[in-house]
């Protein structure tokens, strides 16, 4: 099993920034894929960044390509979502993922095999 635990979210203004942090504990070996999803009252939840555990490769959503960055440091066991240029429609709980499977853009939240608990980002206008 693999605990995932979130922390960063919060209020900001409209093109401000924010760094959510997701620290990983457990079998980590296990995960190929880490990532952030989000979702926002009434949607369904949204694939935003993934990485993948072992190698550099780093994928994003369309509507935060150019305006977040997700990293990792292994030695720590967590991950990051560097936020920056924030709009209000960014507005959602966002959700630390991992898996044990290789996933680019196209990872659906249907195929997350654990998940952290959520935290809120709220970005006012």
């Amino acid at each position: 099993q693999v605990q995932l635990v979130e922390s960063g979210g919060g209020l900001v203004q409209a093109g401000g920034s924010l760094r959510l942090s997701c620290t990983a504990s457990g079998r980590i070996s296990t995960i190929e894929t880490m990532g952030w999803f989000r979702q926002a009252p009434g949607k369904e939840r949204e694939f935003v960044a993934g990485i993948w555990r072992r190698f550099s490769n780093a994928y994003y959503g369309n509507s935060v390509e150019d305006r977040f960055t997700i990293s990792r440091d292994n030695a720590a066991n967590t991950m990051y979502l560097q936020m920056n240029s924030l709009k209000p429609e960014d507005t959602a709980i966002y959700y630390c993922a991992g898996d044990r499977r290789l996933y680019g853009r196209n990872w659906q939240g249907t195929h997350v095999d654990y998940w952290g608990q959520g935290t809120q980002v709220t970005v006012s206008s």
